[in-house]
């Protein structure tokens, strides 16, 4: 994608009007380095996964789509979060499981929540109820 349009360019007409493909072979080259030199950054980046959050991804969408789909308010989220909690989660894992789909809630925004598979009506509206204004 980074690779100059001249160059490109030039390197195809080199191709099909030379048939040398030596030019267009040293882009491609270069092209693959950087991206994979691209690809090792971003990975350092990221970090190591959270285990606890794999392993309790599917019951911390489910509680996250279920707080939007009813549309529940800041308080019903964090009674709906607990008692989900204390009927699947284990007991040591509780705790933590209830700060993280907590936070899961709160981070929700316009980026982010089709990865709920949440629809964009159920989002706005929820928000709305959601963060009020006002303090609940």
């Amino acid at each position: 994608m980074d690779v100059p349009e001249e160059i490109y360019i030039q390197g195809l007409l080199a191709i099909y009007e030379l048939n040398r493909i030596e030019l267009f072979r040293d882009v491609f080259v270069w092209a693959y380095e950087r991206s994979a030199s691209l690809y090792v950054a971003t990975l350092e980046s990221l970090g190591e996964p959270d285990p606890f959050r794999v392993r309790y991804r599917d019951l911390i969408h489910h509680i996250v789509h279920e707080v939007v789909h009813q549309q529940m308010n800041k308080r019903e989220s964090t009674i709906a979060i607990q008692q989900f909690a204390s009927t699947r989660v284990s007991l040591e894992d509780r705790p933590r499981f209830i700060e993280v789909a907590k936070i899961e809630v709160e981070s929700l925004h316009e980026g982010n929540f089709a990865r709920y598979k949440i629809r964009p009506s159920s989002f706005f509206s929820w928000q709305k109820n959601y963060k009020p204004h006002h303090k609940d």
